[in-house]
């Protein structure tokens, strides 16, 4: 099925056989009982010609069916978190989301740190997302690009393992078929930080905060994609959501109604702008990425975003990637697919295994989802930032060869790494070619400095945090 994967992926909208697939997919990885839909399901999807009204029908039975009673894993919703914002979700829910950050106070940001010191951790974290985006963006393509391939192009480049950006072979060879964002994001080719998706959520969320404050509702983020945001500019679950906003549908309607791709990484993308805004407090950086994610996600979409979340904040105040990742996990639900493959990166670590070891590990573990889905893409970012063990360029090096989505967890692995060391530590020739100017497609930010945006967040950042105690 792999091959049909390849042929309907980025199809959602014109062919209902990519709908129906991938909503099959969807309900097989998240414990329903759909396995008696298998064959039809087969056999409509290489029909030809396409028939649109047996795959509505088809869809409409597979949306109807119940979870497995035998499912292993307990993923509930979160609940819907408007208005103030001062801790997580803590304590008991109607609706059963455990008390997973009931016993997760915030942090004390480290004594003695100076309001220069909280600004150039902050840079760090966004001149490290800048970073690991660009590194990953040639190679992003999870059909081609295995850690496999990503190692044998970069052997013939002369640049394995990775130490700088990733070098353009010339002319284009069929067997290396580049990202087409090359020409802007190859050694050498860098003019500012190119535009991606991975830094537009980010630049985003920081017009959401300065407009709305972090009383912002799940409704504030849709009106800010809409005011903002080009529809051509989003992918997988934010385009669906995006749609689902046009025809009249809210939150959260709009990350299930016909969302297959609910638990890919999108939501994990948008997260870190609330991590840097809660220096120290991974409790209230995890509820603000919900309340954004329940746009477009569900369950482990939306784990994953406060996973991300935590982890950023959690930098700022942990000692090491391993302390920030440690406090990360607590915040989403013990018995998710997320926190169970979490952990055992984490046991792989403490085996002693070699880097190489756990990444073929991840994807022999979670080879069945799609390269953008969110669980795979938090293990290569947790492996990363492992394995890298708080140096810059081995961390954002390592997550990029993982493979899968390589600019998406170049830019998580780079913004915690980049917060640890603090914008001044990063090897200049990795921010050098920024020029401190950022390509966006958000309205009304593009050319804006880093540095700036960088600056904004900090006079954003939760006061108190970061007092000395």
């Amino acid at each position: 099925m792999d091959q049909i994967e390849a042929v309907f992926f980025g199809r959602l909208e014109s062919d209902p056989r990519a709908l129906l697939f991938f909503e099959w997919r969807q309900r097989v990885e998240s414990g329903y009982a759909v396995a008696e839909f298998d064959a039809e399901v087969r056999t409509l999807v290489a029909a030809d010609p396409i028939d649109a009204p047996a795959c509505r029908i088809l869809l409409d039975r597979l949306e109807a069916a119940p979870r497995d009673a035998a499912w292993a894993y307990d993923e509930p919703e979160p609940p819907e978190m408007s208005g103030p914002t001062t801790t997580a979700i803590s304590g008991s829910h109607d609706d059963g989301w455990p008390a997973a950050t009931a016993d997760a106070p915030a942090l004390a940001y480290r004594a003695g740190t100076s309001s220069d010191e909280l600004f150039d951790r902050i840079h760090g974290g966004w001149l490290g997302r800048c970073v690991g985006c660009t590194l990953g963006k040639p190679l992003e393509n999870g059909f081609v690009w295995t850690p496999g391939h990503i190692r044998s192009y970069l052997e013939r480049a002369g640049a394995y393992p990775l130490t700088d950006y990733v070098p353009a072979l010339l002319p284009p060879s069929p067997k290396f078929p580049l990202n087409p964002t090359w020409t802007v994001s190859a050694r050498g080719r860098i003019d500012g930080g190119p535009r991606d998706d991975d830094i537009d959520y980010t630049v985003l969320g920081l017009h959401l905060l300065e407009t709305r404050g972090t009383s912002f509702g799940t409704a504030d983020v849709a009106t800010a994609w809409l005011e903002r945001l080009p529809f051509l500019q989003t992918y997988t679950a934010e385009r669906v959501a995006y749609r689902n906003l046009i025809d009249g549908l809210s939150a959260p309607r709009t990350a299930r109604h016909r969302n297959p791709y609910r638990e890919w990484i999108g939501a994990l993308i948008r997260a870190d702008i609330y991590g840097y805004i809660s220096p120290g407090d991974p409790a209230r950086a995890a509820a603000l990425a919900a309340r954004d994610a329940r746009l477009s996600h569900t369950a482990n979409g939306v784990y994953a975003a406060m996973w991300a979340a935590a982890l950023i904040a959690a930098a700022f105040a942990a000692d090491g990637p391993r302390a920030a990742l440690t406090l990360a996990r607590q915040h989403i639900p013990s018995h998710s697919r997320l926190a169970v493959a979490l952990s055992e990166v984490f046991t792989d670590h403490e085996r002693g295994v070699t880097w190489d070891r756990a990444v073929q590990d991840i994807h022999r573990r979670h080879g069945h989802y799609n390269w953008v889905h969110a669980i795979p893409n938090a293990c290569l970012i947790t492996a990363g930032l492992l394995w890298g063990a708080g140096d810059f360029t081995r961390t954002i090096a390592y997550t990029v060869q993982g493979g899968c989505d390589t600019d998406s967890n170049g830019a998580t692995a780079g913004s915690v790494a980049g917060i640890l060391l603090g914008a001044q530590a990063i090897p200049v020739h990795w921010t050098d070619p920024f020029h401190d100017r950022l390509h966006t497609a958000v309205f009304g930010y593009d050319g804006s400095r880093i540095s700036e945006l960088a600056r904004r967040t900090c006079a954003l950042a939760r006061p108190g945090i970061w007092d000395p105690i």
